[in-house]
């Protein structure tokens, strides 16, 4: 699969994307949508919708799926730059004021963030719209563990968990309901579906102990990937290796996070194709 040609490094504009406002329960909020087929919602992973997130979100199309990307925190199209102090200030402000937000609960075990039920009804709106089977759902970092909770919404096939970061400060945290955590069980039991999850090994924001966490919530409905360190780009502006698919992926033949991108599409397709 050919890389988007896009600077990495550069404000992304996002024109190839449908900028539209949508209102679910009273909020409206800005969801970037392009291409056609099935359904894919990409959650941003932390400071917001990097030009590497829109790269991946690209593949997504690419690979023949609409993708509806909320804009849920941060500066859409921003650059991630590299490591300095300015650039801790500010992702620490968008991580602070999001923590704070009434729609995340970054700090709860055992809870879900308020949010995940607009992003529920977005999956909703979107199924009849797109066609297919249903809707895939991929959430990243602060997102990550939100497309377990859009299984709640029966359009929802394909959920996938890169490197689910939440709660913040308890490394073997589920940051999910306990009732909606068994309806989900419950549901993929019956349907035969399953969650696909990815991180690094030494990831310092996602450990080992949240992996173990879920395998012993649903057992092998829990697909777990870790993927080793030196696979992760050392370009990546951010040094623990932590962003699979989008700072820390490698785009390069038979690199492990290539492959895990592609596992991923190989995925969506699987289960939202006709």
């Amino acid at each position: 699969m050919t890389s988007p040609d896009r600077d990495l490094t550069q404000h992304d504009p996002l024109d190839d994307f449908d900028p539209r406002p949508l209102t679910f329960q009273g909020q409206t909020k800005r969801v970037f949508v392009s291409g056609s087929g099935p359904a894919v919602i990409v959650m941003t992973e932390m400071p917001g919708i990097s030009p590497h997130v829109a790269r991946f979100a690209r593949w997504v199309r690419e690979a023949g799926f609409t993708v509806w990307m909320p804009d849920l925190f941060g500066t859409a199209g921003a650059p991630v730059a590299p490591g300095g102090i300015g650039t801790l200030l500010r992702g620490a402000g968008v991580i602070a004021r999001a923590c704070i937000s009434r729609e995340f609960r970054a700090f709860a075990a055992n809870e879900s963030s308020p949010v995940t039920a607009w992003l529920r009804a977005l999956a909703a709106h979107a199924h009849p719209l797109c066609g297919g089977r249903g809707v895939g759902a991929i959430g990243m970092c602060f997102t990550g563990n939100f497309a377990l909770s859009l299984m709640l919404e029966p359009a929802v096939l394909a959920p996938v968990l890169s490197q689910p970061s939440l709660p913040l400060l308890d490394k073997a945290g589920m940051h999910i309901a306990p009732h909606e955590l068994a309806a989900v069980k419950e549901r993929m039991q019956r349907e035969d579906l399953t969650v696909l999850a990815y991180r690094f090994e030494g990831d310092a924001f996602c450990r080992a102990e949240r992996f173990a966490a879920y395998e012993r919530a649903l057992g092998d409905r829990f697909v777990g990937r870790v993927l080793p360190d030196a696979a992760a780009n050392p370009d990546a502006p951010m040094r623990n290796p932590h962003s699979v698919v989008t700072l820390h992926l490698i785009d390069a033949a038979g690199q492990p996070t290539v492959q895990a991108r592609d596992e991923i599409l190989a995925f969506f397709k699987t289960r939202l194709l006709d």
